[in-house]
């Protein structure tokens, strides 16, 4: 069995994200599977070094992973850990406003780059981001998950098989209710509501629609959003109060190249009353679909209500009866693991992947235009990156 090793320095895993979907649910469980199998002789298998600026969390991380002693090493010392040749590529999941710095690093070292979105909080610095990976000549690429998920997988199936007839609008709903902190704990980070700190629903969430709208439904052409700061006064994970200087809402519409048009609502103060934290409705002229997370239900033309408005009686029509849950046919493994084990390929057999750091650009590109659109109360299209 012929194995390449390859070193990845992870940078910032100590964060939520960081070390549930990409240390433990991705590289450790690759590692644990025996490696990325390319054939039935040759696999990829990862060997990563930890870095952050805390020891003591960097080491709690590293032995929560379930792997042997020695596995996973730790440093604090990213200049050193750059120099080192044993590590080619540099993985960055920090937050956002350390984020360029550095990956520029890393990309002076002649690192190949995969990190976490938003690459930047402005279009400029994530677009210097693609341009100095370029004309370094390194790999690199963008973690965008979502495409992965076992619901969205479904409907891109549905989608293929001409389902939907012409495709006329996607709705989609995501958020969920996040604690104040005064009572109960909240369940993400203070900076994700400080401007100051890289926080904003919509530089956080407008990344994801991007990436999701273009690869599932068509490239995005103008925006229209409007943000919100609702929740005024937080408390953080020391529990003292600070004030919320990020916006916390995000309520945009999309106009798409082929006609399509998509709007998404994006909230930390909403209670969910639906199948998931994010659900997606595609309504198209034969039919339509909603995807969550790993489900999705469609309902037929033909098997479409015929409902007429009448507030007098009682509604006699159960709307969620006909509708059909669209079956599992494939095994989904974990949607980060998935994109780690293609950009895996990539960098050792240079497979294809088009997730690039162009692509995150985009993504910070239109969020970047969601504030303008908000500051200025008006649609703006979208200039094409690249």
């Amino acid at each position: 069995m012929k194995t390449h090793k390859l070193g990845i320095i992870m940078n910032g895993v100590t964060g939520r994200m960081g070390t549930n979907q990409h240390l433990y649910r991705s590289i450790a469980a690759i590692i644990k599977q025996g490696g990325v199998k390319i054939s039935d002789d040759e696999v990829i298998m990862p060997d990563p070094i930890l870095v952050g600026r805390n020891d003591a969390k960097l080491k709690s991380v590293a032995a929560g992973a379930g792997l042997p002693e020695g596995v996973l090493r730790i440093s604090t010392d990213l200049a050193s850990v750059l120099k080192d040749k044993n590590y080619p590529v540099y993985f960055d999941a920090q937050t956002t406003d350390r984020r360029v710095v550095s990956v520029k690093q890393a990309i002076a070292a002649g690192k190949h780059i995969y990190c976490e979105k938003p690459t930047a909080t402005n279009t400029a610095d994530a677009l210097s981001l693609w341009e100095a990976a370029k004309k370094a000549g390194v790999k690199n690429g963008v973690v965008q998950d979502k495409l992965w998920l076992p619901g969205i997988m479904k409907l891109k199936q549905l989608i293929s098989t001409g389902f939907f007839g012409e495709i006329l609008s996607v709705r989609g709903e995501f958020g969920y209710w996040v604690f104040e902190g005064d009572v109960v704990p909240p369940q993400r980070p203070s900076w994700n509501y400080r401007k100051e700190d890289g926080g904003g629903m919509i530089i956080d969430m407008l990344c994801h629609w991007r990436y999701l709208v273009d690869n599932v439904f068509g490239n995005v052409k103008a925006i229209s959003c409007l943000g919100a700061t609702h929740i005024k006064r937080r408390w953080d994970e020391s529990g003292k109060p600070y004030t919320c200087t990020a916006d916390d809402a995000a309520y945009a519409t999309f106009e798409l190249d082929n006609g399509i048009i998509c709007h998404f609502n994006s909230s930390w103060c909403v209670r969910v009353r639906r199948d998931d934290l994010l659900t997606l409705q595609v309504d198209g002229t034969k039919g339509s679909a909603v995807a969550g997370l790993r489900d999705c239900v469609s309902q037929q033309y033909n098997n479409t209500p015929r409902p007429v408005w009448n507030p007098d009686i009682d509604n006699p029509i159960d709307f969620y009866g006909s509708w059909a849950k669209v079956p599992t046919q494939q095994i989904c493994d974990n949607a980060f693991k998935i994109q780690w084990e293609l950009f895996l390929k990539h960098i050792v057999k240079d497979e294809p992947f088009r997730w690039s750091l162009l692509e995150a650009a985009k993504g910070v590109q239109l969020a970047d235009l969601g504030i303008q659109s908000w500051q200025e109360r008006r649609w703006i299209y979208v200039p094409k990156l690249g």
